[in-house]
């Protein structure tokens, strides 16, 4: 086949992939994604609006979480534009500069949700090992640094990857294997020499699935070390009470992370449905499920959920 280069005169597009086997059905099954996409923007916007007008929630614990639904909202409108068409209209031409533009921000999101989490996890740590110097540590400007240096982290981190993508040529198929642009799909089809792409895309899998974790893990074990060290029971149980939100956010975006990055790397061979499958469940997940956990698991968003009603009602 004649190799074809991205940056010819000619347009270059991929084609995008539902749900293998199941395109007789892509409009019902376009029914639980459209509530799903709809839980996700509802549920963070809400969270967004409640922490912006609620003062008593001007508080770091809450200006991360902050941060954290709009990663969400970022991840959810990513994809949202070609995974719904796909089901609705059958559209599944895409432009490469597009594609280019959807794989920067849907690593880039997914990047900076584990990084969010990890200073929520140092959030946690100084609120219950330092409480006394809580509010000096974790000041407005700090934050404010904290999430500058997410965002650069993460910029610069998925830059490199794009800018590899970008010189090589593609001869195979345009066909990609999801309903979305991921990297490690897309370097599948170039004719180029891959070796550097793979190897960086591996580096950047362990610095985000291994050391990210590993530095929560250490949060968590400090503050354990420092739970178990109280007098009472009731303070026990109300530490890791506090955490628990935290915990299960954790857990829902690393567990589908994992098995992604294994299934790419380790089970090419399986059949297509599982890797849509697993590449749904980990888009989708964290944005949707991190709204319900926090309004579920947190009185005061809870509460602030029930004024902003409350509020709207009597407008």
């Amino acid at each position: 086949m004649p190799e074809v280069n991205n940056t010819t005169q000619n347009p270059f597009y991929f084609i995008l992939t539902g749900i293998p086997g199941f395109e007789a059905f892509h409009i019902w099954i376009s029914i639980p994604f459209c509530c799903l996409y709809t839980i996700s923007i509802v549920g963070n916007i809400t969270i967004l609006t409640v922490i912006r007008i609620e003062p008593s929630l001007h508080q770091p614990m809450y200006l991360f979480l902050s941060m954290l639904a709009l990663t969400d909202l970022g991840l959810t409108l990513t994809t949202l534009p070609t995974v719904m068409p796909i089901f609705w209209f059958d559209i599944r031409k895409i432009s490469f500069e597009a594609c280019f533009a959807q794989v920067f921000f849907l690593h880039g999101f997914s990047f900076m949700e584990s990084s969010v989490l990890l200073a929520m996890s140092f959030d946690r740590y100084v609120a219950i090992c330092r409480p006394l110097h809580y509010a000096t540590i974790l000041t407005s400007q700090v934050i404010c640094r904290i999430g500058f240096a997410i965002i650069c982290r993460c910029v610069l981190a998925v830059l490199p990857s794009l800018f590899l993508l970008k010189r090589l040529p593609f001869c195979r198929s345009h066909l990609l294997s999801h309903s979305h642009c991921l990297h490690p799909d897309m370097i599948r089809l170039a004719c180029g020499d891959i070796r550097f792409n793979s190897w960086y895309g591996f580096a950047l899998g362990l610095l985000i699935i291994v050391m990210d974790p590993l530095l929560i893990m250490l949060s968590y074990t400090l503050i354990l070390r420092s739970i178990f060290g109280r007098a009472t029971w009731t303070e026990r149980l109300r530490a890791l009470n506090n955490c628990l939100s935290h915990i299960l956010a954790v857990l829902v975006l690393y567990v589908p992370m994992v098995g992604l990055s294994m299934t790419h790397r380790f089970a090419k061979h399986a059949s297509p449905l599982v890797h849509v499958i697993i590449a749904n469940i980990y888009l989708l997940a964290p944005p949707v499920m991190n709204p319900i956990i926090y309004s579920v698991k947190t009185k005061q968003i809870r509460q602030g959920i029930f004024h902003l009603l409350f509020q709207r009602k009597v407008h």
